[in-house]
Order: structure tokens, then sequence, then C-alpha cells
């Protein structure tokens, strides 16, 4: 078996992950950066969906570096796309003009913007990049991992690699079960947690969120796109949630925030509403009125849509065998949804079917035109030395306090609605506002294990904090933290834990963030008392 050697190994090359590496690759540390698919860039790449993030993005809640990533999306379609002088010259250019985001694009684009950033680190090999490899075992003696063993799905041929500092930035957190990281998954209970939303009874560790497998679509009327029927069809049109106006496949759902029932069909309505306005426009990532009349023939949308969430059943804490049933129900359901559309769906002229709605396999980079991975909102979470509650950042929750509870150990700030989707034991939204809140370097720090750090949603929230602490930015923040404090105990002969404790040691890794790498620790004061709106 191969071995290898690093400062810091980081498994998962998701958002989280790749942030975490660009830290450390910038605080002079050599990294390792391992990541399953043959993309890095997570959510927004192999997982196709756009930035969900602060409605303040352009101004503030982001880092710098994340805020020079979002730049650079804008920059590549200005180099490299032949826009009108109008679309341009926008200095806030959304290419998808969707309306969940302010810079909707191609997951292609994305991909291509964190290459570059990662491309003068490659040379040196001060970076090196295993894609399509997948954890395996971790090597462990006491309270460390010692190092991580990972196949890679292409060759078959397996690594060995030795780190001082390794990170987890996994969908899934596979490295805290791997490494035997003392953990929590599912939902909580309120007995535990006292929070306002968390289950009343028992806790349910197979209580998770909703998975998605999204995909890419443009609208050729006229022509015939149809794909083959899929095999589950008939039990996905038949299907009817309890806590559904009725058939899942259908243009009625669930408000997130009222659980009222609300129609929305595909193009009724461009103009976002209190209902959300029509689903064409609400992911759309491409949009062809950027470009010269006639110049491309369709706009390009991204289905992930509450129709494709699937939850009959978790993809942690069940066998192998089980997950992967679930994984392919995942599939089924996407491609359901879109035979759906194709031939049964009532259109708003009276007639049924939009046979004209193409698979675009190629802008999520697939051969059969779903997302290279598959939507995660919930992972496995490490037992931290401090866990986030709905009560430190929940707007009813904290009932009369304004604001969030202010962190003085905070290693960024987020913002977004604790925002949980239906769930595996049959439980509809909890979609609750909360306020501008900290990222406590508390919740990175494992109990027991001192070398090991979680890199991106696998930190110390619970199952309705997880809610608000899951979105693109937040998991890019919470990735360069973890790359920074790593980083930071190599050069300072620290423990992650030391750091914490120690009041100058604190202040001078919070000061690392802030002046060298760019970090925002604290809101202003007056977004900090403005509770995140709904959509």
């Amino acid at each position: 078996m191969k071995q290898g050697k690093t400062d810091i190994l980081i498994v998962g090359g998701g958002l989280g992950g790749t942030a975490a590496a660009l830290a450390a690759l910038r605080l002079g540390k050599r990294v390792i950066l391992t990541e399953e698919t043959d993309w890095l860039g997570g959510q927004l790449t192999a997982q196709a969906v756009p930035p969900d993030e602060p409605v303040w993005i352009e101004e503030v809640g982001a880092t710098a570096s994340y805020r020079r990533l979002r730049n650079l999306v804008r920059e590549y379609y200005r180099n490299h796309y032949p826009l009108t002088e109008a679309a341009r010259a926008e200095p806030f250019l959304n290419p998808g003009l969707g309306n969940v985001s302010r810079l909707c694009h191609e997951p292609r684009v994305a991909l291509a913007v964190l290459e570059s950033m990662l491309a003068p680190y490659r040379p040196s090999l001060q970076l090196e990049v295993l894609l399509q490899h997948r954890p395996l075992r971790a090597e462990t003696q006491g309270d460390r991992v010692l190092g991580v063993e990972l196949v890679s799905e292409v060759t078959g041929n397996h690594i060995f690699i030795e780190a001082p500092y390794i990170l987890d930035a996994t969908e899934l957190g596979d490295l805290l079960e791997l490494a035997q990281v003392e953990q929590v998954i599912g939902a909580e209970s309120q007995a535990q947690t006292s929070e306002l939303h968390a289950l009343p009874g028992r806790a349910d560790p197979l209580d998770q969120q909703a998975i998605s497998w999204c995909f890419a679509l443009d609208y050729l009327p006229g022509e015939d796109h149809t794909i083959p029927k899929p095999q589950d069809y008939a039990f996905w049109r038949d299907y009817r949630p309890g806590f559904w106006p009725g058939p899942l496949l259908a243009w009625e759902d669930v408000h997130p925030i009222s659980l009222e029932p609300r129609f929305r069909d595909i193009f009724g309505n461009p103009v976002v509403t209190q209902h959300g306005g029509d689903f064409w426009h609400y992911r759309r990532i491409f949009y062809q009125g950027n470009y010269p009349s006639g110049r491309y023939p369709s706009d390009i949308t991204l289905v992930n849509w509450p129709q494709i969430d699937y939850w009959l059943g978790p993809l942690v804490g069940v066998s192998e065998e089980e997950k992967q049933r679930h994984l392919r129900g995942a599939r089924q359901l996407s491609l359901s949804m879109l035979y759906w559309m194709q031939t049964e769906a009532p259109r708003h002229q009276g007639a049924y079917g939009y046979p004209g709605l193409r698979l675009r396999g190629d802008i999520v980079g697939s051969q059969d035109g779903l997302a290279k991975h598959v939507y995660i909102r919930e992972s496995r979470r490490i037992r931290a030395e401090f866990t986030v509650l709905e009560q430190h950042v929940g707007v009813e929750a904290r009932g009369r306090l304004q604001g969030a509870e202010i962190f003085p150990d905070s290693v960024g700030i987020g913002q977004y609605r604790i925002d949980l989707h239906p769930s595996t034991a049959g439980r509809t939204y909890v979609d609750v506002a909360s306020w501008p809140f900290q990222i406590p370097l508390g919740a990175l720090l494992p109990l027991r294990v001192e070398n090991l750090l979680p890199a991106c949603k696998n930190i110390g929230t619970t199952h309705i904090t997880n809610g608000c602490y899951r979105l693109h930015p937040v998991e890019w923040n919470i990735g360069e933290a973890a790359g920074a404090l790593a980083a930071f105990c190599l050069e300072q002969h620290l423990s992650p834990r030391q750091v914490r404790s120690s009041p100058d040691s604190l202040e001078d890794f919070q000061r690392l963030l802030t002046q060298t790498l760019g970090l925002e620790l604290a809101w202003p004061e007056a977004y900090r008392l403005t509770p995140s709106p709904g959509f």
C-alpha cells in the first residue's frame, strides 16, 4: 500500500474542504485534499446547488476568500461568455437571474473558479489533490488520529496518509465514524437540549433531513426529449405523504413557513410572491436574456424543488445496503418527477406534459443527467466542547432577547433561517426565523480527540441549528476557520483546545483570521439585530 505524509490532510473536497485547504495553504502548510467524486466544490458543483446566502451577501456576511470566489464567478462570465453590454456592465451580475440567489450560475463555472484559486499551490506540490478517493479506515492512538487509508475509485489502489492534523470535510461526516469520534446523528429531544422545536418525546437518531438528487433542464417547445419511464414511476406517481396536500408529483406543495398548501407550476409566475414564484425562475442558473437575441435557445434551470426531497429513509445510522437503497430511491424520485413533467403535468394553457424539457447532464458533468452527488443537508455531528442550540440563535426561542448569543470565541459569522426540510421520520418542515449569528470555536472542537477537526456541516450544532449553519457561505467559513486553526496550531505548537482556553492565544488566532485571512467575526450592529427573512 502506498504511503503519504503531509502537514494537514483534508478528507472531503466540498466547499468546507476546499476553503480549509486554501486557508492552510495561504498560511504556508502542505496539504493533501481528497474527494470522492471527480469535482471539487461539493454542494456548489457536484451537488449542483446554486448558493443559498445571506440577504446582505453583497455588503457583509462573507469571508474575503468567499467574496473572491463570488467575484471570480462573475468575472468568468464576463471573460468567457458573449454577454450583452448591459449584462456585462451589471456590477452584481446574476448569470441565471434565479430568484433564490443573487449568484445563480452553472456548476462547471464554480468548478473552474475553485480550481483557479487552488492552481498556484499545485506546481510546488504544496497542494496534492486526490480525486475519486474514498476513506476506508482511520488509524488512531489514544486521543489522536494518526492517519487515514483511502481507496481510489478508479484504480482500486490504496493509500495511507499520515498527518499531524486531519480535517473531516466529508458530506456525511464519514471520518468521524471511522475514527470513532464521539458524535450525534438525527434529531435530539427537548429533554436533551431544551430547544423549542426539538422532538417533544425521545430523541430519534434516524430522524434526518431529506436528501435531493438535483438535475438541470432546458426547454425546447416543439421538441420531444421525454426520458424512458423510470422503474419506480408508478410508486412515486401514486405516493401521497401524510403532511402533503395531495400527490408528491404535482404542482401543489407545502409552504415551509406557514405549512399551508400552495400552488406553484413550472412557468406560471416568474415574479416572487408570498408563495415563492414559479419553479422555472426559482433556481435558474443560465438566463438567455443576458446574451444577444437568438444566441442560446433556452434558459437552463436547476431542479432542487420540494417534489424531489427524498425522506423515505436516512443515509446515516443504517446498513450500507439500506443506504444504497435510499440513494437509488432518491434518483428514481428525481427521474420520476422529470418524467411526470414531460408526460402528465398540467400545463397552464390547459394541456398536459412538457416533452420539450431536456435533461442537461452536460451541465452537471454526468452521463445519466443527474448531479454527480446527492445533495446532503445533514450529516454526523461532533459532540463538541460547545454545542450551538436554538436558544442561542432562534428569534422565537430567545424571546425578548435581541440578537443572537454573542460568542467571545467567534471564528466567523452567518445568516439564514433555521430551515429544516421534511424528515425521514415523516415530519414536515421546520422553518423559523433566526438572528444573524456567529460561529463559535468551541463548536469545532471534539470533546476528546485532539487533532481531528470538523470542516463543514459536522460541527457542534443540533438537528435544529444545523438548519442555519449548513448553507454555502457558512460551510465555507467553517472550513476556512478549521484549516486556519490547524495551521496556527502547527506553527505555535499548541492544541486547538489550548487555543480556545488561553485568552492570549485565542486573541492571536482571531487576529490571524481577521487581519491575514479576512474573516468577519461579528455582525455590524445594524445587521445583527435584523432577523432572517423568509423566502
